[in-house]
């Protein structure tokens, strides 16, 4: 009887009840919050399902995030995951899928869009002085190399961010920047649409920009040859990034190795995408996202995205003017790196105004452009840092 007993007790104390911490539970809700989000209201639920699933799992299970040789045990499932994502493997692959899935060809027929592009990264510099500034407060510790890391969601790219904070040696901060990033990426159809309404008439709006010229297939294959060689040279440390979004760009537009370009663009993009997406998860354990740093990445990343969205529209109605009305300053807010969300987004709010204006083929430009740039902007914080 005893035994029974005993081993009764010893199960049910082995049970997730007894060993949860109020903050466990309140993550667990949060994770339930964002699958609804995903799931009832599709708010990118090719991200937030992994992300929210990986939120649920570390905090019944913490084990399953437990490092290797903890405890005299192995690693737990999770922990294996992230320990990619630390070597910016999966970020590299990211970007490889993302090259392998994207027409340059609007860049490449409207290269002014590279400006739009380089001014929605204004986010992110505004976000790097914030957390510097937010640092001589003394509630956190935020030196230049993490300020650095934080910046990056300004540009609504998960990947990078991910990657750059590794890099720069912060994994601490790598699970809430990484689902401060994702999260932005996902609510891209919320925060804009307010900031463009706010900051253009009706009538810049309306305006129909003219249909782009015809790209040749010469021109797709040189662009992420000569874009790779011209900015790694000028940024060595951009090569990982960089260097997988235009290769999987040129199995695309090759059109010699359709087997690679789909592989990249469909079956491994979407395995790094659920090893990506449940590691990120798996960081927002209760003991390590609840303080006030977490309070301090989230509110950052938020005021660097709406900044750097900010900042692409007011360039595009700067442009406007140059161009006497030939461009609609709506494409600008897409020269943030969320591919290709910001580009739909600028195409709703545009058709909302003239439900006959077409411009996601133009808003493509400076959304590719935007993915570069970020890329560029964490090679630039490397190069100072002195980071390879």
């Amino acid at each position: 009887m005893e035994y029974i007993i005993n081993t009764v007790d010893n199960l049910i104390h082995q049970t997730s009840f007894f060993n949860l911490q109020p903050g466990n539970y309140l993550m667990i809700a949060v994770a339930c919050f964002f699958l609804y989000l995903a799931i009832r209201h599709e708010f990118e639920p090719l991200l937030l399902v992994p992300i929210a699933f990986g939120m649920l799992l570390v905090n019944i299970y913490p084990d399953i995030m437990r490092p290797f040789g903890e405890g005299g045990h192995g690693g737990g499932l999770l922990y294996y995951f992230y320990i990619l994502d630390e070597w910016a493997i999966l970020p590299s692959l990211i970007f490889l899928g993302v090259g392998a899935m994207t027409d340059f060809g609007p860049l490449i027929a409207n290269p002014k869009s590279f400006l739009l592009g380089a001014a929605a990264q204004f986010g992110i510099f505004a976000a790097y002085f914030g957390a510097l500034l937010i640092n001589q407060t003394g509630l956190v510790d935020f030196n230049d190399k993490a300020a650095a890391a934080i910046s990056i969601i300004g540009g609504a790219d998960g990947p990078t961010s991910i990657f750059l904070a590794g890099k720069l040696g912060q994994t601490r901060l790598l699970g809430p920047i990484a689902v401060a990033a994702y999260s932005y990426m996902s609510l891209v159809p919320i925060i804009q649409p307010p900031i463009m309404k706010l900051l253009t008439t009706e009538k810049e709006r309306k305006i129909k920009m003219e249909q782009l010229r015809p790209v040749s297939k010469l021109e797709k294959i040189l662009f992420p040859i000569v874009v790779t060689i011209v900015v790694s040279l000028i940024l060595p440390t951009t090569a990982p990034l960089v260097g997988m979004l235009m290769l999987g760009n040129l199995f695309r537009e090759s059109g010699v190795v359709r087997q690679l370009q789909e592989t990249a663009s469909n079956a491994l993009m979407y395995i790094v995408v659920i090893i990506l997406g449940t590691s990120v998860g798996a960081t927002t354990s209760a003991e390590a996202f609840l303080n006030f740093e977490t309070v301090a990445i989230v509110v950052l990343g938020l005021v660097a995205f709406s900044f750097g969205t900010a900042a692409g529209v007011i360039f595009g109605k700067i442009m406007c003017v140059l161009t006497k009305g030939k461009v609609n300053p709506l494409i600008g807010s897409a020269g943030v790196s969320a591919v290709p969300m910001a580009a739909r987004v600028s195409q709703k709010v545009g058709a909302e105004a003239d439900p006959s204006n077409f411009l996601l083929m133009h808003a493509m430009g400076p959304n590719v452009a935007g993915v570069i740039g970020t890329a560029v902007a964490a090679g630039t914080f490397m190069a100072i840092f002195g980071v390879f």
